[in-house]
Formats: structure tokens, C-alpha cells, sequence
């Protein structure tokens, strides 16, 4: 009798807890303890909002709040969690509580299940998402790009006082400052003996060139990317010219005028365009799975093509250095390559150059070119000399022809671009603790989105 009394008990158990509306997990034990970070994810239509739960943190707890509406974007995020709990090498612990519905954000809001907002999705009510979450006294780690358009910049800066007066923290996840070849690239152009003094540039000849090329194809955690159809509407994505650029202006801002405090008086926008990438309906398929397109994207069809303003370049002026912005997306790299990342800044001695082609196994890897004003053998010694006052051993110094040297890198220090996440999201807590974010971060974020959402509006006249 008492087995069949168990049995029942345990069937009405997991019937309450599969409803749209409910939780499909409690919360854990854990919750008791004295966690610093509770971490509510909201909407988490990108597999970024995965990835900042790839590794586990010793400050957060392991209940996670999720709140989203019905559909297979969940889903995949779930399926992404529950392969990094159950993976061989360290695998994870984390304990999903999630409510599904229509009502998902106000639900959240409403029940403050934790204090910091991951949000990494559909960008069309980020800029929403973001004030109402800092109006409730939640924290927000957002992924880019956190404002679309240029008329969600004043919500932005709301947003931000908003936060200030609370006493709470808005960042946005900047994975690319985590890149070793573009750390060496920023602590080196601060070495004069070796770079001398950034140029200014021009418009035709810029002082720093970015250029980023991604692909709606690819592996991400070991298995074929699908991403939702919604990813291919502008309105709902974003244009190129203010999503991935968003990492291209922040790498700018970081490297040229390290914590310093920017401002939106020191832009300039030059000039700036965009253009689309086609996409076969077979295309479409191949990374959506959906037979034919959506109503949504009706739009943008023309010829019977899929036409994705993903792509977009922007040249501007920051505090009178004229700098260059590009990316482009197109459907799959070439085998063995994936998303890759270009970069120079031009320097009075030399100039610093990113490069990640075939020519270099499509690894990002620092070379010195052009080299004047210095006679190579002495910038050599010099270079040798700066690598080793710098935190990062077993650098190497190779000469590749008379007027370029290549550094290279153990891989000890390429951990990869997933595990960036893991980082910024390291650092975020770092910030959590102290109460607050450096004082240049904010005015380094406003000033960001402020080029971005002014080039796509100087694009579009």
C-alpha cells in the first residue's frame, strides 16, 4: 500500500510541475545559503545566454529563474544547460526554475526571483527590458547589442541614471576584450619604444581599421547552430551596422583611450553605409529549420531571396582620431575557419596588426608591419624587452621579413571564444562585489551605442 501511495505521489509531483505556467524544477537546497548573485534569465533567444552558464561561479547560486514564452528558443537554451551539466570534463550543477507564458516578463519583474537580469535575445525590447528591469532594483548583464535604434538611446541613458540612483549595475558583455592577441595589441601600442604614438588618421587612410566577418553557419558547444527565424529580421536582430559593431567600437574605445571617460561629444561620424547579404530559401532552412520563410520576413524578399541587412561600415572620428568600422556576415566559412577578426592600429614606428586568414590557420595572430622610423635589429630588442615586462610568458618573437615581425603565442592563452563569456561574466561579479563599475565604463558604454545607432541613422539617409 505504501509503494502505490509513493507512486501516486510522485506522478501528482511531475503533473503540477509541467504546465506553461510553471516551474518544471524547484528550487534547490542551495537557495538557503548566502549566495551574493541570484541570476534570472529573461527570453534567452541567443545562445549567448547560454554561455554565461558554461562554467559554474563560486558567488552565484546554482538556481537559475528563467522566464520566457512558449517555443523552441527555450528550449535550446535548456538543452544547451543540460548538456554542460552533464558533460565528461567539469561538468556544471545548475538547476533551472522556469515559468513559461505570454506574461513572462511581467511575471519576472513581479516575483524578483534574483538581482541580476541576464538578457541575450530578441534586441526589438531590450532597450524595454533593460529600464524596467533597473526600475524594479535589478542588476542587468545584457549581450549586445543593448539598443537597436536610434530613437532607444534616450530609454538607454534613462536607464543608466536610473541604475546610478539605485545603486545598481547595467554592462553589457564585451567578449572580445578577452582576446589575447588583442590584449598584447592594446598593451603594446602603449609602449612607445616599441609603437611610438598612435596617428590620427584620416578618412581615407584611418589611424585604427576593425573589421569582423561572421557566418550564420556554424558549430557552437559541438553541435550545429539553429537559430530562430526571428534572428533574420532587422527589426527584431537589429542591423549589422549596430549589432556586431558593437564589439568593433568598444575595442576602440578600450585600446585607444584606455579608462578614460568618453562622451558623446567626442563623435564624429564621417560617413557610413550597409548592404545586404542574400539568402537562398535552402539557406534558410539549413540554419532555421523552417521550410519556407515567415510572414515577418516578407519584406525583406526579393527575387525570391532572402535579403539580411547583417552588413554595414561605419569611419568616425573619436576625440580626433579617425577610425574605420566593418563587418560583414555571410553564410559559411571556409572548412576549417569560422568568424574572424582584422584590426591595425597605425602607429609613428610601426603599426600593430590582427590578422586570422589562411595564411595563419585562420588563428588570430599579431604581426608589427611597416616598420619606420627604427632600425628593425633595435625594434626587435625593444619588442623582446616589452613582451617581458608584460603578465604573459613564453611570448615569442619572429621575424617574417625585413620589415614585419609576427609574435607568437602559446596556446595556454587561447582559451576561445566561448569561454570569453565565462570571463566578462567573472569580471561583472568582480564589479557586483565592489558596488560599482569603473568610472569610465558607463560614460565608455553611452558613447558606444551612441556611434552605432548614429551610424545606422547616417547609413540611412
Amino acid at each position: 500500500m505504501k509503494k502505490i501511495l509513493l507512486l501516486i505521489l510522485t506522478a501528482v509531483v511531475l503533473l503540477s510541475s509541467c504546465g506553461s505556467g510553471s516551474s518544471q524544477r524547484k528550487p534547490a537546497d542551495s537557495m538557503k545559503n548566502d549566495y551574493q548573485v541570484k541570476l534570472i534569465t529573461v527570453d534567452p533567444g541567443h545562445f549567448h545566454a547560454a554561455l554565461v552558464q558554461k562554467i559554474m561561479y563560486d558567488q552565484v547560486s546554482p538556481d537559475v529563474h528563467v522566464y520566457a514564452p512558449e517555443g523552441p528558443d527555450v528550449q535550446q537554451y535548456l538543452d544547451r544547460i543540460i548538456s554542460y551539466n552533464t558533460r565528461d570534463a567539469d561538468p556544471t550543477a545548475w538547476n533551472e526554475v522556469i515559468y513559461r507564458g505570454d506574461d513572462f516578463f511581467e511575471k519576472m519583474v513581479s516575483e524578483k526571483s534574483g538581482n541580476v537580469v541576464v538578457l541575450s535575445g530578441n534586441n526589438r525590447k531590450k532597450a524595454e527590458y533593460i529600464g524596467r528591469s533597473v526600475a524594479g532594483g535589478l542588476n542587468v548583464l545584457a549581450d549586445k547589442p543593448m539598443i537597436i535604434l536610434p530613437e532607444d538611446f534616450p530609454r538607454l541613458e534613462e536607464a543608466f541614471r536610473t541604475a546610478q540612483e539605485k545603486g545598481i549595475l547595467i554592462y553589457d558583455i564585451m567578449t572580445e576584450r578577452y582576446e589575447i592577441t588583442t590584449i598584447l595589441q592594446k598593451l603594446l601600442s602603449q609602449k612607445e619604444e616599441v609603437f611610438g604614438t598612435l596617428v590620427t588618421g584620416s578618412k581615407e587612410d584611418p589611424a585604427v581599421t576593425k573589421v569582423s566577418v561572421h557566418h550564420f553557419s556554424k558549430i557552437v558547444s559541438g553541435t550545429p547552430l539553429i537559430r530562430p527565424a526571428w534572428f533574420f529580421d532587422v527589426d527584431q536582430q537589429g542591423e549589422g551596422i549596430v549589432d556586431v559593431t558593437t564589439h568593433l567600437v568598444d575595442l576602440i574605445q578600450w585600446e585607444c583611450f584606455p579608462e578614460q571617460i568618453l562622451s558623446i561629444s567626442d563623435v564624429e561620424m564621417i560617413e557610413a553605409r550597409r548592404w545586404p547579404t542574400v539568402m537562398s530559401k535552402e539557406e534558410f532552412t539549413g540554419v532555421t529549420g523552417f521550410d519556407d520563410f515567415p510572414a515577418f520576413l516578407q519584406k525583406d524578399m526579393k527575387d525570391g531571396k532572402l535579403n539580411v541587412y547583417s552588413n554595414g561600415e561605419m569611419v568616425y572620428r573619436l576625440k580626433g582620431v579617425c577610425a574605420k568600422v566593418s563587418v560583414e556576415w555571410k553564410y559559411q566559412a571556409p572548412p576549417g575557419a569560422g568568424d574572424t577578426h582584422y584590426s591595425v592600429m597605425r602607429g609613428t614606428q610601426c603599426d600593430l596588426v590582427i590578422k586570422q586568414g589562411a595564411d595563419e590557420k585562420y588563428v588570430p595572430t599579431l604581426y608589427l608591419e611597416n616598420v619606420r622610423g627604427i632600425i628593425m635589429d633595435l625594434l626587435m630588442e625593444k619588442l623582446k624587452a616589452a613582451l617581458e615586462s608584460l603578465p604573459y610568458e613564453n611570448l615569442m618573437v619572429e621575424a617574417v621579413n625585413p620589415k614585419t615581425l609576427k609574435i607568437n603565442v602559446p596556446d595556454s592563452y587561447r582559451v576561445g571564444h566561448e569561454a570569453h563569456f565565462g570571463q566578462v561574466t567573472a569580471k561583472f561579479l568582480e564589479y557586483m562585489e565592489a558596488g560599482k563599475l569603473p568610472d569610465w565604463e558607463v560614460p565608455g558604454m553611452i558613447t558606444k551605442y551612441y556611434t552605432t545607432t548614429s551610424a545606422l541613422k547616417k547609413a540611412m539617409e
